[in-house]
């Protein structure tokens, strides 16, 4: 466990990917034209493009004593994630997501995901140790607020890169997480709960970026859906478009979106470089059903290409 680079706290879950031309209504039927069975889940998506990228990252979250479990920490021992720190826990099947990918990029999640696959306070505590060995630790908001912020409070007091990947719906609980955070991420959707409204233009998305940096974190990253992200830290900010290329699936775009974030931070990289590999990350993700990272250098160095200099 001694020397990771970073360690995701996340959920973890078998990912079944269903590929179709269209979704059948009430009792229709539609022919499956691929399938996918994976290693999913963000956090999971995240701990293995960080591997992907060369960073040497954990995972702490919560998986079934089942098969299921089983295959799933092989596959993330086989990405190279150190799966010491997840919990299996007896009782409970391990969580289950179904994405339905039609034609056109639209997608439709079934997920069947207990109770107890989530991370409690409790877990995380249990966990300090090997969360103060990172260099990082990276959170995602498909946790319970508990979990969560102990992984934040932790990481902080240990003075570890804290990324937060998500925002709760409590305004108080996002106020106190983001004032443990040195870098904050949020989707559309996630920003809009923070500021009011979803940023729609580039002059929004920066806008939301440095009122919520406002409230704690170093560097905010914003997304502008349909157009790219906006990045604001102390003494700059950027808008980066999304890159040029065809979309097949957006599930995990923000997954490798975040993997690469850390990486790039973890490295030292100026912020402006750090965010166009972020969305170059996440460019190299859409092209293929299902949210798993395929972050190659060569898929992230032609996403690079594609995306105007800053």
């Amino acid at each position: 466990m001694a020397g990771l680079d970073a360690i995701v706290v996340g959920q973890v879950a078998r990912d079944l990917v269903l590929v179709v031309d269209a979704v059948p209504g009430p009792s229709g039927t539609a022919p499956v034209r691929c399938r996918r069975e994976l290693l999913g889940g963000k956090g999971a998506n995240q701990a293995v493009g960080l591997a992907q990228l060369g960073a040497r990252v954990g995972l702490l979250g919560v998986v079934g004593e089942d098969e299921v479990g089983d295959r799933l920490l092989g596959r993330a021992r086989s990405d190279g994630v150190d799966v010491a720190p997840v919990l299996r826990r007896p009782g409970t099947p391990t969580a289950l997501i179904v994405d339905m990918l039609e034609t056109g990029a639209r997608w439709r999640y079934l997920e069947h995901i207990p109770e107890a696959t989530l991370l409690t306070e409790a877990d995380v505590r249990a966990a300090e140790d090997v969360l103060q060995a990172a260099r990082a630790v990276v959170v995602q908001l498909q946790q319970p607020v508990p979990a969560a912020l102990a992984a934040a409070r932790c990481a902080r007091t240990a003075g570890r890169l804290v990324v937060l990947d998500g925002a709760p719906d409590d305004p108080a609980d996002a106020a106190q997480l983001l004032a443990l955070a040195d870098v904050f991420r949020a989707d559309a959707p996630e920003a809009g709960r923070l500021v009011g409204d979803p940023p729609r233009d580039v002059e929004a998305g920066l806008r939301a970026g440095r009122e919520l940096r406002a409230r704690g974190p170093s560097l905010v990253a914003v997304e502008v859906a349909g157009e790219g992200n906006a990045f604001v830290w102390p003494d700059g900010e950027l808008f980066v478009p999304l890159s040029d290329t065809p979309t097949v699936d957006t599930t995990g775009a923000g997954d490798a979106f975040v993997a690469a974030l850390t990486a790039g931070l973890l490295r030292g990289a100026a912020y402006r470089d750090v965010a166009r590999y972020a969305v170059a990350a996440a460019g190299a993700t859409v092209g293929h059903p299902g949210g798993r990272p395929a972050l190659s250098r060569e898929a992230v160095d032609a996403q690079l290409a594609r995306i105007p200099p800053h």
